[in-house]
């Protein structure tokens, strides 16, 4: 039954006050529900809209942006955020799942194409061994280098360049050249450089007891060697031992012209024009000879030093030609042999050549 209410707002007789009939006061409602504004509200205004105030149990029966507007999202009645219930497409949280880290895998090697197949080529031995081990055995570098070596078109069989992988070779009978260099692969050949003192003989053996090479090699090695070409007993440097035939007859036989470069002492000064004389020819006993270049080291009062080269092989071929031009030599050193340097070595020692200088002193003579 509905309830009377006076202009004082006191209760009617139904005994209950009206909600919001206080005047002067604003009863405490939701977000814009105040039924008076400031306390000057008209008596008996409430009623008129439904019986609520405004903002207040007419739009719902709760304040404005309260429970009416949380429970039309989900049924809260805080509208703060805090509790807002299940969300919409809940199941799409699952894709965002994180998934397990996985290890770090690296990229794969470059897989190398197949090799064509080899029996095609003239220089290929089934029963042979693979040029890269032969190579590698050699000392020429790693076998995996040696791969690259021969991919890159850098190796020749027997005269042929060969870039496929999977070749085999028959070590005993096969040349192989690595950037024109021979790779020496019989093992029982061996290259040394000695450095002779003044004073020794350029033999294996003296009758006389004379100091010769023979005397400054290791007997343990119980090794064959004879020297390549003399010094004669004055003459003093690089003098090359091997058991090597062939390059021994190349490096001694004058259609080679394999170059020998000698510092020489002599008294001084000079007249100019010496050097010329002595590139152009100058005239012995056994014919002309000449040097291939004539270049001045050093001086000191009284002293000069010079560097010739030449590739004549006839016995004491530089002292001849300083006596023929009016300068006797006071002191003479071989210091180069082709490719090979006698270089900080000391005197009386005698050294294994590395397998690099055996392929350039091979190669300088066509081997």
């Amino acid at each position: 039954m509905a309830t009377s209410r006076s202009s004082s707002g006191r209760p009617g007789p139904g005994g209950r006050r009206a909600p919001g009939s206080q005047g002067g006061q604003k009863p405490r409602t939701g977000q814009g529900g105040t039924s008076f504004q400031g306390g000057k509200g008209a008596p008996g205004r409430g009623p008129a809209k439904g019986g609520a105030a405004q903002g207040g149990p007419a739009k719902g029966g709760t304040a404005k942006g309260g429970a009416a507007k949380g429970s039309a999202k989900g049924g809260s009645s805080t509208g703060t955020g805090q509790d807002r219930g299940p969300r919409p497409f809940a199941s799409s949280e699952k894709s965002a799942r994180r998934m397990p880290a996985t290890p770090y895998r690296p990229p794969h090697r470059k897989r190398r194409p197949k090799n064509p197949p080899v029996d095609r080529l003239d220089q290929h031995d089934p029963d042979g061994v693979r040029l890269q081990k032969l190579m590698a055995q050699a000392g020429v570098a790693s076998r995996r280098v040696c791969e690259e070596m021969i991919e890159a078109g850098r190796v020749q069989v027997n005269g042929e360049t060969i870039t496929e992988l999977g070749i085999r070779v028959d070590p005993d009978t096969v040349e192989i050249h690595v950037d024109g260099v021979r790779v020496q692969l019989d093992e029982n050949l061996v290259y040394y450089a000695f450095n002779k003192p003044e004073g020794v003989l350029s033999t294996m053996e003296d009758p006389e007891g004379r100091p010769c090479v023979a005397d400054y090699l290791n007997q343990q090695k119980n090794e064959r060697v004879f020297h390549v070409g003399r010094l004669d007993v004055e003459t003093e440097g690089l003098l090359l031992l091997t058991n090597d035939g062939e390059l021994t007859n190349r490096l001694t036989h004058p259609s080679y012209e394999v170059p020998k470069t000698y510092l020489v002492q002599v008294r001084g000064p000079m007249e100019k024009g010496i050097g010329t004389a002595m590139k152009a020819g100058i005239e012995l006993e056994d014919g002309i000879a000449s040097v291939d270049s004539f270049r001045l080291v050093d001086s000191t009062p009284g002293h000069l030093l010079v560097e010739v080269v030449l590739h004549s092989g006839r016995n004491r071929i530089v002292r001849r030609l300083f006596d023929a031009v009016g300068h006797p030599v006071e002191k003479l050193v071989r210091t180069e042999v082709g490719p090979i340097r006698i270089g900080d070595q000391r005197q009386g020692t005698i050294r294994r050549l590395s397998r690099t200088e055996v392929g350039h002193l091979l190669a300088s003579v066509g081997m």
